[in-house]
C-alpha cells in the first residue's frame, strides 16, 4: 500500500455562499452556510486516502471544540491523526471563505497564535515509514523539520508551494517536487511571467518544478522544457481546497511510480472532479471515479 505524511496546518473552514464577491463595505447575504475541515496538508491528505494510500497527517491543533472536530473529521476521512500535537489552552486555526456563484473565493484564515511553530518534536517520528511527504509551507519549521529527515531517510519530499510571508526558498531547495500557485510562484520568484517564474524557481532546487493555474490546467519543467496539461473542462461549483487535492492527488500519483507528465494529469483530473462540488473536501473522487473521468479525455 501506498504510504504518504502530510505535514501542515488544518483549519475549520466557515464557508458562506453568496451570489458574488463583496467589491466594498457593506453588508452580504449568503444563501448557503456550511462547516468543514480544511488546510492545505489536511486538505491533500484527505484526498490522498480517498485515492487509497496509507496517510498521515502531522500538525497543530488546540485542545477546544474545534480541535476535537478536526481531527475527528479527519479519522472519519481514512487519515491517521496520530502524530498530531495537541496544544493545552490553545485556539485552534480556521477560515472564514466566500464563494460565489461561478465557484470563486476569498479565504480569510485566522492561524492561530497558540500554536507553536517549533518542530523539534519531529525528530521522534520514523519518517522512513513513508513514500512520500508532503508539507505546506504554512507551518515553515514543520515543513523543513520534516524535508530535512525525509531526505536523510531517502523518502521522496512534495512541497505545497502557495503564498506565505515567509520566504520559501530553503524549502524549495529540500523538494524533490515543489508545486507553486501561481500567486505562490509570483510572490518566491517576483516575476509574474509563468514561463520566466517557473524556470526562476528551478534555479533553487535539483527537483521538478510545478506552477497550477486553475482552469488553465498546470505547467512544470521537465528535461529543461516547458510541459503543459490543459485543465479539464467541468461545471465548477466551488473551487474551494482544488489545489490542496491536487497536491494529494499529486503525491499519489508519484508514490505508484507515475512519470511526470501521468501524474500531473492525473492530479489535474482529481482537483477538477473536486471542483463539481461545494465544499473543500465533498467532491474528492476515488481512483475509479477519476480514471473514468480520464478517460472521457483520450
Amino acid at each position: 500500500m501506498i504510504r504518504i505524511a502530510c505535514v501542515g496546518i488544518t483549519v475549520l473552514d466557515r464557508i458562506y455562499y453568496v451570489e458574488t464577491l463583496p467589491t466594498e463595505g457593506g453588508k452580504y447575504v449568503a444563501h448557503r452556510y456550511t462547516e468543514v475541515g480544511g488546510g492545505p496538508a489536511a486538505t491533500a491528505a484527505v484526498a490522498a486516502a480517498k485515492l487509497g494510500a496509507q496517510v498521515d497527517f502531522i500538525g497543530r491543533v488546540g485542545d477546544d471544540d474545534t480541535g476535537n472536530r478536526l481531527l475527528s473529521e479527519l479519522e472519519s476521512l481514512g487519515v491517521n491523526t496520530r502524530y498530531t500535537r495537541r496544544y493545552g489552552g490553545a485556539k485552534s486555526s480556521q477560515s472564514a471563505i466566500m464563494v460565489d456563484a461561478h465557484g470563486e473565493r476569498i479565504i480569510v484564515n485566522f492561524p492561530s497564535p497558540d500554536l507553536l511553530a517549533e518542530a523539534d518534536w519531529l525528530n521522534d517520528i520514523d519518517f522512513s515509514q513513508w513514500d512520500v511527504v508532503l508539507a505546506d509551507v504554512r507551518w515553515h519549521e514543520g515543513a523543513k523539520q520534516a524535508f530535512t529527515l525525509a531526505r536523510q531517510a531517502g523518502v521522496k519530499t512534495l512541497l505545497d508551494g502557495d503564498v506565505t510571508p515567509q520566504d520559501i526558498s530553503e524549502l524549495v531547495a529540500l523538494s524533490d517536487h515543489a508545486a507553486f500557485s501561481a500567486p505562490g510562484l509570483a510572490r518566491l520568484t517576483g516575476i509574474s511571467e509563468t514561463a520566466s517564474a517557473l524556470k526562476q524557481s528551478q534555479t533553487l532546487t535539483n527537483g521538478h518544478v510545478y506552477v497550477t493555474q486553475g482552469r488553465e490546467g498546470c505547467y512544470w519543467i521537465e528535461n529543461g522544457m516547458l510541459q503543459h496539461q490543459a485543465g479539464f473542462a467541468v461545471d465548477v461549483v466551488d473551487t474551494t481546497g482544488a489545489g490542496d487535492v491536487f497536491h494529494g492527488a499529486l503525491a499519489f500519483s508519484l508514490a505508484s511510480g507515475n512519470e511526470l507528465k501521468e501524474a500531473v494529469r492525473f492530479a489535474s483530473g482529481v482537483a477538477a472532479l473536486k471542483c463539481t462540488r461545494p465544499g473543500g473536501r465533498a467532491g474528492i473522487p476515488d481512483c475509479d471515479q477519476t480514471r473514468s473521468f480520464l478517460s472521457l479525455f483520450v
